[in-house]
């Protein structure tokens, strides 16, 4: 059986939000799953951000990140190096990954060029979960997690923006949504 990778970030950001090319992942989230969406294993790290290490109050009181958990954390390109390394061996079983949208793969993908980082992730599959449930189900539009797990006849568990409860309850929808797109790699 074929196992999933579900993963969430936070970033900084202040109201209003910020172009992708000035957030800075915070908050690293992964849950491995299998087809049924039942969790496996998961990751979860603090990030602390280069350019703008102080969190906005905005972004604390929406993601409930404290400024002192930002500060003990390591840099990301430490913090991807773990993640890689817990990845490593779920590789051979590995489908593919998703996420709620597109913003978290570019957002990895950002980071991953500003610190220099070749990384293999990248190549693996990636399945934008919003997009394919919104197909599955026939909407005529995206709808964010919270509304589509309610279309499911689920409740959102946890706080929401915390990467790795976002992740969990993104898993929760992978049975319920065929994987209709083409991955993006």
């Amino acid at each position: 059986m074929s196992h999933w990778l579900v993963i969430d970030l936070e970033a900084t950001t202040e109201e209003g939000g910020w172009p992708l090319e000035e957030m800075e992942i915070i908050e690293i989230g992964a849950s491995l799953v299998d087809s049924n969406g039942r969790e496996l294993d998961h990751f979860q790290r603090f990030v602390c951000p280069q350019r703008r290490p102080l969190l906005t109050s905005f972004c604390r009181q929406l993601t409930h990140i404290q400024q002192a958990q930002i500060d003990g954390a390591e840099r990301f390109a430490v913090v991807w190096a773990s993640f890689e390394q817990w990845l490593a061996p779920h590789l051979p079983r590995l489908a593919g990954w998703l996420s709620w949208g597109d913003y978290d793969r570019r957002q990895i993908a950002q980071e991953c060029r500003q610190h220099q980082l070749d990384s293999a992730f990248l190549q693996i599959p990636h399945y934008n979960l919003k997009q394919c449930f919104a197909e599955s189900r026939q909407l005529k539009r995206q709808v964010g997690l919270n509304t589509a797990l309610q279309l499911a006849g689920l409740h959102f568990q946890g706080t929401q923006h915390r990467a790795l409860e976002d992740a969990r309850n993104t898993a929760r929808l992978l049975p319920l949504t065929r994987l209709t797109e083409r991955p993006l790699a």
